[in-house]
């Protein structure tokens, strides 16, 4: 990695945890998850729960979101292309040419495959995932995450990237990392936004890149929705032709957050899972070329 030391040795910034509501906590959480999926069918095959480190509980901790429990969506179907409108014929499947998906990201991606916020498995980014025809996944998520500092114990963004593809993984990439990167420049890290972005491309080596951009709601400090925009707007600027961008700053609403304005209630987390899998059908679909660098 091409990053100086002193750099890689500053504190990340600690991300905030609203487990108890009288004030932020960090809680580092780590779930990695590794699926097979059978054919197109949405249902899954086999799931296997691994820590992220030898030793270490896998296990998504629970945590109480204030908003009640979201009504469980029903079984998957397509969402409405953007720019369409809802007419009576019936839309055809959102399906990918993915077969094979990594996706690294932070703690709003933990919520993603946790059971705490999503009780019904149909709703979890393995199934979504699933249902738009990718066969193999592999999703490590951890809190506080970024992809150059790592918290104690911790595997940084581009580590977990460079492991696997020094394993052997070909395939899809969906990156959703960028809210922690964006705090940790704001604290004073040495190293920049496009350089983060750059050395995460890198490990892809050409293969298709899908990343979620980031939105927050919280008005100052390092994961101020200034801050978020900056890395949003770096990742812009950033050419790549493997790379797609999943405009989720765009879709998501205020309602769909927790009071730390950072992480999602079961609502959002439900319509966060299902959007990523629909965008990676629109950005690499599974006949033709996407419409342009940017999804919704």
């Amino acid at each position: 990695m091409r990053f100086l030391g002193k750099s890689r040795r500053r504190e990340p910034a600690t991300e905030p945890r609203s487990g108890k509501r009288g004030g932020l906590t960090a809680v580092p959480r780590w779930a990695v998850i590794t699926v097979l999926a059978a054919g197109t069918a949405a249902s899954l095959v086999g799931v296997t729960m691994a820590s992220a480190l030898p030793g270490r509980d896998a296990r998504v901790a629970a945590r109480p979101h204030p908003a009640g429990p979201a009504a469980r969506p029903g079984p998957a179907k397509a969402m409405p292309m953007h720019g369409q409108g809802g007419g009576r014929h019936r839309q055809r499947p959102l399906r990918t040419s993915c077969r094979s998906v990594a996706h690294i990201g932070d703690s709003t991606s933990v919520d993603l495959i946790s059971a705490a916020y999503l009780p019904d498995p149909r709703t979890r980014l393995a199934a979504r995932y699933a249902g738009v025809g990718v066969r193999h996944l592999r999703v490590d998520a951890s809190s506080g995450r970024s992809i150059v500092e790592a918290l104690p114990g911790q595997v940084s963004g581009y580590n977990v990237a460079r492991a696997w593809r020094d394993a052997g993984y070909s395939g899809c990439w969906v990156f959703a990392l960028g809210t922690n990167d964006t705090a940790n420049v704001a604290n004073g890290s040495a190293v920049g936004l496009m350089t983060r972005i750059s050395e995460l491309m890198s490990v892809a080596h050409g293969q298709p890149v899908m990343w979620v951009n980031t939105r927050t709601l919280v008005p100052g400090g390092p994961w101020s929705v200034a801050n978020e925009q900056a890395w949003n707007a770096a990742l812009a600027l950033a050419r790549y032709p493997n790379m797609r961008i999943f405009d989720w700053a765009a879709v998501a609403k205020a309602g769909w957050f927790l009071p730390d304005g950072i992480h999602y209630n079961t609502l959002g987390c439900a319509i966060r899972a299902r959007a990523i899998a629909d965008a990676l059908a629109r950005a690499f679909p599974a006949d033709g070329q996407s419409r342009g660098r940017v999804v919704r």
